[in-house]
């Protein structure tokens, strides 16, 4: 696993020039990109502001890097949008929070459904408010068939209690004679991890300044690359995500054996994901800031 601090630039592989972090390649994507969006009530606080301003301009930076991700060709985003541990906040913060939640899903259901994007939820959705659940779950339903991008929203999620949740379930059927014990393994565990229907993430963001998962898919993280960055999460721009990916991509093109059983496509095709622009492939990192005076979307 490797851990990285984000940095301002890369070294292009002749070693001379240092590159623009905004270069990444086009071959060489995550598939699956977590994102621990930390910072927004230091954000607030250093504006003198209350914390649910933060909030609200965190929520800003959902729609822009949801909407990078689905055009620079990422297949799918898991965004920690409310912990388990969040509910001991303070209720004014949680009603924020809920409110905020049920605005973004209203707001975007049109863009997220005309972009092809599939919306799940994982957490103990349950303890959700009901104006929260009553437009979630028809946009869960409706964007079901979606295949452009999977956005999946961390809501009231532990790591620690899905996993306990699937040992339950596990053992519960163990225990009605409908699951040999012996064949309990890694495999069929993993298989009862909602966290992990859009498969094992690749690459895991934590911003803020924090370096911990902080129960965020702590069983999917297993051979996952992390990168911390000091940025709080309002202030995450596209170029701070390209950065990351960037980071991630030099070092797995690194650890890719000769024969490439392991690892990621590697190599070739470095692109400019800044405003390049390109129809005819559009798994490269097309249209990304060339409309940034237009509505936010995803």
């Amino acid at each position: 696993m490797g851990v990285k601090t984000q940095q301002s630039t890369v070294v292009s592989q002749q070693g001379k020039l240092p590159l623009p972090m905004n270069l990444v390649e086009a071959r060489n994507l995550p598939r699956h990109v977590g994102i621990i969006m930390d910072g927004n009530g230091r954000w607030a606080e250093l504006r003198g502001e209350p914390r649910e301003a933060g909030h609200k301009a965190g929520s800003a930076a959902v729609r822009r890097i949801v909407r990078v991700c689905r055009r620079l060709g990422v297949e799918a985003l898991t965004l920690y949008a409310f912990s388990e541990q969040n509910w001991a906040r303070p209720q004014n913060e949680v009603d924020a929070l809920m409110g905020l939640l049920r605005e973004f899903l209203m707001t975007e259901r049109g863009e997220i459904l005309e972009n092809d994007i599939r919306l799940v939820a994982i957490g103990d959705i349950s303890r959700l408010p009901e104006a929260v659940r009553d437009v979630l779950d028809p946009l869960r339903k409706a964007s079901s068939t979606n295949r452009q991008m999977t956005l999946a929203l961390a809501l009231s999620y532990g790591a620690r209690e899905e996993i306990a949740a699937a040992a339950r379930e596990l053992a519960m059927e163990a225990v009605a004679g409908r699951l040999d014990p012996e064949a309990i393994d890694g495999e069929l565990l993993a298989a009862r991890l909602p966290s992990l229907s859009v498969g094992e993430p690749d690459l895991i963001i934590r911003t803020g300044g924090e370096q911990r998962l902080s129960n965020f898919l702590l069983y999917g993280a297993a051979y996952a690359e992390l990168s911390f960055t000091e940025r709080l999460w309002p202030d995450f721009t596209e170029d701070d995500l390209f950065a990351a990916i960037a980071a991630y991509q030099q070092r797995d093109n690194a650890a890719e054996p000769a024969d490439g059983a392991e690892g990621g496509g590697g190599g070739g095709d470095s692109i400019a994901a800044r405003g390049a622009l390109d129809a005819g492939r559009p798994w490269r990192a097309r249209e990304i800031a060339s409309h940034n005076g237009s509505r936010t979307g995803v």
